[in-house]
């Protein structure tokens, strides 16, 4: 009986034994390929441009101290002595630079010292060593990231860039005989439970490093016997595969250390950046110790949270090192009377979302969602976030003057209420610096720039114009009387928004003052193919159809692509593409994607100075000249634009370096009340005048193929000493008149023979 028990008994026991070798075999296969993988992933990370400073430049003073906040500067009350750090005066600003590192730059920090002449920089110098600094540039702003759903966010780091003080912390905080153990530490084990039965509480845990890594990576955190039995059997494996080093290392990177609103902070690496605005190589010991005293408990030890206990737990894990032997008395002393100081931060709502909803639908045709947020690419924009606060700022306070001075406008509901809409753009590179799709993206997150389709009235009249140029000139007569037109059997007879008593006007004339009538009665003159066959070179996507209606707006269209084909005139005839990603890089800084400028040659830059020519007189003296009495005293082109019933407003204005559109009406079509230039155009005016570094007194020069002559106002043609007022209007080469006004007395033949000669000399020029 004894011999049959014992022979059950050892076979129980290799049955037991071959179970624990083969589940430990299955553990070991499971540890090698976690570890042997991809460890973490790592969030995607979403830039803003750089932002480029240079003597000279204009600038908007507040605006560019919030950005120097959003890059994580911290004002002092001393000269700045840290990356990180400015200072500022009334008339300058010293700023301690971060390094910078983005694919086209690369540079170390330094200190900078600007100064301010009123809302001008009016010089840049280095304030180590006073050198004067032509161009600087600022590193690109963090916009978001593209978290998993763990939503972790870390910085990796080797053990080699982790400071010696701070691997001493951290091992004499959590396990101070890690390289003694292998994986289990049955000395830290009973130590733990005399502590605890002692003094009757849970004080102290017996778990080492390993256990720890081991419980993060493959296990749960609930507190049963299994789970700890699984832990000690993972530990031992860990131990058995890699180095103690490479352990530590895992650790450093796994480890959570704290929360940024629902961002969780996990390794040393990232902790550093949070808690001190330093990499973790240039950790002091007290900030070695602090961070090494989180990993108890990071939301209840935090600076952020308490200092005092934050305090009280750094000078505990002093003393543990101590009593070590890693730091002699002298250190001690010395970190023990040091300061608490942490970096501070702020948290902040989605920057940009409209612009980040766009640049995410770009994104998703190179990558798919879990490349995004596990491979930690980094993925620089276009976006100006200067601009994109000032945008945002303008439609707020905009839709709010509406509100106030039309209590009609006001709705209760927020998915019901007077919206708007504004894109930026540079004309020449198709750069998009910023969007705001809506009034509050909280409430709804259709974007009204890229998804809306809405009639863009007078503001489609430019392409009309475009069209007539192969036949027509600004100084040609159109007839600005009213006309029944029979469309599909039915008549439809539009009107002038304002009663005019010019029954003839010039085509200059008509854009300048939006005539509804002269515009359809050029576009019955060109042909109404003729315009369809030009805008779907501009790649409208929306379907245009022959009707006279047409030349005035009535067909629907995406306010980005109207933006877009604005950018024709204001790029002397080439159509960009419209972007907001630039460059894609991984982990490492290697250059995935670069996005070239995809740009067209869709008219001549003769064509495109003409227009642009006839909408800067919309804006000196036609419907958007109420622009000038709203501070913007530079050149501009640009046009209004209102829809039948008052349902849309736009007004879409240019310069040779920044385009922008805007625009306001309500979402299910309800009246406004109110005309582009009363609703939209003010929009407009303030967003520009609060980006004086984009706004300049050049305009374009004139291209070959334009040529100036003096026309007669009455006729359009040339003027000569009969005609009792005269103009300067420009033409195409082709279309210079070449006929003297008959209205008044005909020149004699001396200014004829002189005509014919200027008529020669265009000719050899161009």
């Amino acid at each position: 009986m004894f011999k049959k028990l014992l022979k059950l008994t050892v076979l129980i026991f290799i049955l037991i034994c071959a179970g624990l070798i083969l589940y430990s075999w299955y553990l070991s296969v499971k540890v090698e390929k976690r570890f042997a993988g991809r460890r973490w992933s790592i969030p995607s990370t979403v830039f803003s441009d750089i932002t480029i400073l240079y003597p000279g430049q204009r600038i908007n003073r507040s605006l560019f101290n919030k950005k120097l906040n959003s890059l994580g500067y911290r004002e002092v009350s001393h000269n700045p002595r840290k990356k990180g750090e400015k200072k500022t005066a009334s008339t300058k600003v010293t700023i301690y630079l971060h390094d910078l590192k983005a694919p086209s730059l690369t540079r170390k920090g330094f200190p900078v010292k600007i100064r301010f002449l009123q809302n001008k920089i009016e010089a840049i110098n280095r304030a180590d060593t006073g050198k004067s600094v032509p161009i600087l540039e600022l590193e690109p702003e963090e916009i978001m990231q593209f978290f998993g759903p763990e939503r972790e966010k870390r910085h990796l780091v080797s053990i080699h860039q982790v400071p010696e003080d701070l691997i001493h912390a951290v091992l004499a905080a959590e396990d101070g005989r890690f390289y003694k153990h292998h994986g289990i530490d049955p000395r830290g084990i009973l130590r733990a439970l005399y502590t605890n039965l002692r003094h009757g509480a849970i004080l102290q845990g017996g778990s080492t490093l390993t256990q720890q890594l081991a419980k993060n990576y493959f296990l749960t955190p609930e507190r049963t016997i299994s789970r700890k039995i699984n832990e000690a059997i993972l530990s031992v494996i860990i131990e058995a595969i890699y180095e103690k080093d490479e352990i530590l290392e895992i650790y450093l990177n796994e480890i959570y250390l704290g929360q940024k609103g629902s961002i969780s902070i996990n390794g040393v690496g990232e902790a550093s950046f949070f808690y001190f605005d330093k990499p973790v190589s240039t950790l002091s010991l007290p900030e070695a110790a602090t961070i090494a005293g989180l990993i108890k408990g990071p939301n209840y030890y935090s600076p952020y949270v308490g200092k005092s206990r934050c305090k009280e737990r750094r000078n505990m894990v002093l003393h543990a090192m101590h009593r070590k032997g890693w730091i002699n008395n002298d250190k001690l002393k010395a970190a023990l009377s040091a300061k608490v100081e942490s970096a501070g931060f702020n948290l902040q709502g989605k920057k940009a979302p409209y612009f980040i909803d766009y640049l995410y639908r770009q994104l998703e045709k190179l990558y798919p969602p879990e490349v995004l947020n596990s491979l930690g690419l980094s993925i620089y924009t276009t976006l100006d976030t200067q601009v994109q606060a000032a945008a945002e700022k303008a439609l707020k306070e905009g839709l709010s003057r509406l509100e106030r001075s039309n209590p009609a406008l006001r709705r209760k509901k927020g998915e019901e209420k007077l919206q708007g809409a504004i894109i930026v753009m540079q004309p020449k590179t198709g750069y998009i610096l910023a969007v705001v799709g809506g009034r509050n993206y909280t409430v709804s997150q259709f974007n009204r720039i890229t998804q809306s389709r809405r009639q863009p009235g007078s503001a489609f009249k430019p392409f009309v114009y475009l069209t007539a140029l192969n036949d027509f000139t600004p100084a040609s007569r159109l007839s600005n009387e009213p006309i029944t037109y029979m469309i599909d059997g039915k008549p439809w007879e539009p009107q002038n928004f304002a009663p005019s008593d010019e029954l003839v006007v010039s085509m200059r004339l008509a854009l300048t003052k939006s005539f509804n009538l002269a515009t359809v009665d050029l576009a019955r003159k060109v042909g109404l193919d003729k315009i369809i066959k030009t805008t779907d070179r501009f790649l409208f996507s929306t379907p245009l159809k022959p009707y006279p209606s047409l030349a005035l707006g009535a067909f629907e269209v995406i306010p980005l692509e109207l933006a877009r084909a604005y950018c024709v005139f204001a790029a002397d005839g080439m159509l960009p593409y419209p972007l907001s990603l630039k460059d894609v890089t991984d982990e490492n800084g290697k250059l995935l994607k670069q996005k070239h400028m995809n740009i067209e040659r869709l008219t001549s830059p003769a064509k495109a100075f003409i227009i642009s020519s006839m909408l800067r007189s919309v804006v000196s003296e036609g419907t958007a000249r109420s622009l000038i009495g709203r501070g913007i005293s530079w050149p501009v082109a640009g046009k209004t634009g209102t829809t039948n019933n008052f349902r849309d407003a736009w007004f879409v204005g240019y310069t040779p370096d920044i385009l922008a559109l805007v625009w306001v009406g309500f979402d299910n079509q309800d009246s406004i009340f109110t005309t582009g230039s009363t609703a939209a155009l003010p929009i407009w005016a303030d967003l520009m005048n609060s980006v004086p570094q984009y706004v300049s007194e050049n305009w374009y020069k004139i291209p070959p193929g334009v040529v100036k002559e003096t026309v007669c106002s009455e006729s359009g043609l040339l003027a000569h000493k009969g005609c009792p007022e005269s103009m300067e209007e420009i033409f195409l080469k082709e279309n210079v008149p070449t006929v003297f006004c008959p209205i008044h007395n005909k020149p004699g033949l001396f200014r004829k023979i002189f005509k014919f000669m200027r008529k020669d000399d265009y000719d050899t020029k161009n």
